[in-house]
């Protein structure tokens, strides 16, 4: 697998910002990990700054107030509230809290294992990611071991605002929901990728792109036609969570204004 491909499309969920954190920092290769059904994508030598480019953007969208529930995102359904369900959630939340609260000090994190993602890229929310605890998340979940913290980037230093867990993209919902309610959280995975052909890759950093994970290219048969290859599923399942909020909706939010944002 190309290094640039190990960026495009292993950003998020339990091997996407795992894996490219330490492709990033060490130069490994993991194509051969289980779960990764990517070991067929290639792409041209030299366009990497163009992947990075692009996750860039992307990653700056999700982190706007409104993420894109477009035909790139697929949400779990919001589930009618069981007994217990809230109780259940609560006790995530607090859990996750007092085990994250020493990562106020990012450089604490950093000490843990957490790597940043892609550092030399400014986004709002950066992705700081434990490669042991993507790891773990694949056979079961643990609350104290959140597979991303998510911190707001201010200047060279960051504030801790939040985690995401991560979960096998062969998961259903009700496998979801035995980690974490689906009455109270919509986990959410990224699909529709059309991988541009050789030498278009910047088509991707235009206004209106076709190609990529903003492109306007959402089936198979359009990413043939344009010459390029379809993925109909690329991340594993994600979710988002705010411990530091004050009410279980904010908490839980698929909305997050950051600094500087405006509608």
């Amino acid at each position: 697998m190309s290094k640039t491909w190990r960026l495009l499309l292993l950003i998020a969920g339990t091997f996407v910002f795992a894996v490219l954190a330490l492709v990033l920092a060490n130069s490994q290769d993991h194509s051969s990990m289980p779960g990764m059904d990517h070991s067929q994508m290639n792409m041209s030598q030299g366009s990497d700054q163009t992947a990075a480019q692009e996750m860039g953007h992307t990653m700056d969208s999700m982190s706007t107030k409104h993420m894109d529930m477009g035909p790139h995102m697929k949400m779990t359904e919001l589930r009618a509230a069981k007994p217990g369900d809230q109780e259940r959630a609560d006790q995530i939340v607090a859990e996750l809290r007092q085990a994250i609260a020493k990562y106020q000090d990012y450089h604490a994190a950093l000490a843990d294992g957490y790597k940043i993602f892609l550092p030399n890229v400014k986004m709002p929310m950066k992705h700081f990611t434990n490669w042991n605890y993507a790891m773990e998340a694949l056979f079961r979940f643990n609350p104290d071991h959140p597979t991303s913290l998510l911190y707001e980037q201010r200047g060279d230093s960051y504030k801790l605002i939040g985690a995401m867990y991560t979960a096998p993209k062969r998961y259903a919902e009700d496998d979801l929901d035995q980690r974490i309610p689906l009455s109270v959280a919509q986990w959410h995975e990224h699909v529709n990728l059309c991988k541009p052909p050789k030498g278009q890759e910047r088509e991707m950093l235009s206004a209106h792109p076709r190609f990529g994970l903003q492109g306007s290219i959402t089936t198979k048969q359009e990413c043939e036609a344009a010459g390029g290859t379809f993925y109909p599923i690329i991340y594993n399942w994600m979710v988002h969570v705010y411990p530091f909020e004050k009410s279980p909706q904010d908490v839980w939010s698929l909305e997050r204004q950051m600094p500087g944002r405006h509608d």
